[in-house]
């Protein structure tokens, strides 16, 4: 039976229990022998008041229910109940199959044991008498914790299943797991992320279950991409394997919960705009109660909006990064679409490329033009394990012409078997860099760009990998103090942002752009390496 049908088929007996009709032994063992018919009827949970209830899924977690496949990563707006009913979810199965291990992996330990503590354990405490007296009726027995290890957070049952919540996973082998917040893992703890991939992952057998559920935390890490690899499989339409994740997206306004009376609220212009960018562009329509919930749900988050309640999947990806330096600055550039296909390099105009230079490293370089008193960035390459004669012919192939190379500071170190500095061995293959001095603090060096970005008009296309660098780059995350450090986490973002800076320092975008920049420049050949320089 698939779950569409397993569905129907247990809500069919939901109806006749509430209309007192399921007496009969047969009916009743055929009814529990249904999981979602069990998951509707056996489980409480606490509502957000703290209060006692019956579990009910809401419509998010049924469709995800019907849909799903052996991997899932849910991307979705706040307060959809997703890790509490994945809890029940699992919980059914340990209490229902023999030998079936669940695991759950959070990134703080203290939501590990809110969640086993009022999910799991509060379900299985509160499974009703009524029900209890059912089951042994029916000469059914309901599993009791051989090892009950709550303070660990985890139950041990008597017909050999097990749950276990924790902020890792090492060791034996799980038939489901679930990573709540898994953005949020990726982001603070990059690490740990890594382990959870390479390790739990590894400990769930191939065809088992895998869910992945997260608000957005920017455009990086395992969630982001994997993310995007599913959705580019789902817009294909292409078959899943067992090692393809499906993308499930539950956007704020398929919730009916989230509405209030429109007559209360005074919906601000700049919101009315966005409600009819949604109808336009995507075919969202939103009633007037839900814009008057977003509008005063907005007062409080503010920027932070979109990221806990996105309306497409696009949206939910674009919101900053906690931490970011730059998020000001990329947010006004996409308020004001200065991130757009129109920007063109204009071949009337010298390019400037502005570097950040690694050994064995990553190598990142911005190009730029500047047109009246604006800079366009027209285009941004990278590469990693390759020498400056790469770079050169890489340059020479764009066909741009060049008008000055900035370099960072360290091009003027000399290798001890050479006796040549970078800035040597680049002038050697025509490149000609201007040094850019050395900042005396990290805080110098973002203000730099801070100050240069407002005047910028991007290339979304051409630059898609530089502008993910600026939105990522942030600040160094403390573990042990849980709060952000005052220096720039080295990381793959670190390079396109460090590029963008040595640009941004330069004197020539230090100074007031004057109009008449470009007409004052004597003319160079297209191509040529040391324009201007």
């Amino acid at each position: 039976m698939n779950r569409a049908a397993e569905v129907r088929l247990g809500e069919a007996y939901l109806i006749a229990l509430e209309q007192g009709e399921l007496t009969e032994k047969a009916h009743l063992v055929e009814a529990l022998a249904i999981k979602w018919f069990r998951i509707n009827t056996l489980y409480y949970i606490k509502d957000k008041h703290g209060k006692k209830i019956k579990f009910r899924p809401n419509q998010a977690q049924r469709d995800r229910y019907i849909n799903g496949h052996s991997r899932n990563i849910i991307l979705k707006a706040r307060q959809l109940g997703f890790t509490t009913f994945e809890m029940i979810d699992a919980l059914d199965d340990c209490l229902f199959i023999e030998n079936y291990a669940a695991g759950c992996i959070c990134h703080k330990l203290d939501d590990a044991q809110d969640i086993f503590r009022n999910k799991i354990t509060f379900a299985y405490e509160n499974i009703p008498e009524a029900w209890l007296g059912i089951f042994e009726r029916i000469g059914l027995h309901l599993p009791r914790p051989a090892s009950d290890k709550t303070g660990s957070g985890a139950y041990v049952f008597d017909n050999g299943s097990s749950i276990k919540v924790s902020t890792s996973y090492r060791g034996g082998t799980l038939q489901r797991l679930h990573v709540s917040e898994f953005g949020k893992i990726c982001k603070q703890f990059p690490h740990k992320a890594q382990e959870i991939v390479t390790g739990a992952f590894e400990a769930v057998g191939l065809g088992n279950q895998i869910t992945l559920e997260s608000t957005a935390e920017g455009r990086e890490g395992y969630f982001f991409d994997y993310c995007q690899h599913a959705q580019h499989l789902q817009e294909l339409q292409r078959p899943l394997t067992d090692l393809d994740f499906q993308f499930h997206f539950f956007p704020w306004w398929q919730e009916p919960a989230y509405t209030m009376d429109p007559a209360t609220v005074m919906v601000p212009i700049r919101l009315q705009e966005y409600f009819e960018d949604l109808q336009t562009k995507h075919s969202i329509t939103t009633t007037p109660g839900q814009q008057a919930w977003y509008a005063k749900k907005a007062q409080v988050l503010q920027d932070d909006m979109q990221r806990e309640y996105p309306s497409t999947p696009d949206e939910a990806f674009a919101q900053s990064v906690e931490g970011a330096y730059y998020a000001t600055q990329m947010r006004f550039l996409r308020k004001n679409k200065r991130l757009t296909t129109e920007v063109q390099v204009n071949p009337s105009l010298p390019v400037f490329t502005g570097w950040d230079l690694g050994m064995n490293d990553t190598m990142a370089i911005w190009f730029a033009q500047i047109v009246g008193r604006e800079v366009h960035l027209v285009d941004y390459l990278e590469g990693e394990g390759e020498g400056i004669e790469y770079y050169a012919d890489q340059l020479n192939k764009k066909g741009y012409r060049y008008g000055g190379h900035f370099g960072p500071h360290d091009l003027a170190v000399r290798e001890l078997g050479t006796g040549l500095s970078r800035s040597d061995v680049a002038k050697q293959f025509g490149i000609r860099f201007e040094t850019i001095p050395r900042i005396s603090n990290h805080a110098e060096g973002v203000q730099a760009v801070r100050q240069f970005l407002p005047s910028c008009w991007i290339n979304e296309q051409a630059c898609e990998e530089g502008v993910k660098c600026l939105d990522n780059y942030r600040k160094e995350w403390d573990e042990k103090r849980g709060v952000y450090k005052d220096r720039p986490r080295h990381d793959w973002a670190s390079h396109g942002a460090k590029a963008l800076e040595t640009l941004a320092r330069a004197d020539i975008f230090k100074r007031s752009v004057r109009s008449d920049f470009a007409k004052s420049r004597p003319a160079a050949r297209r191509g040529s390496w040391a324009a201007h320089t």
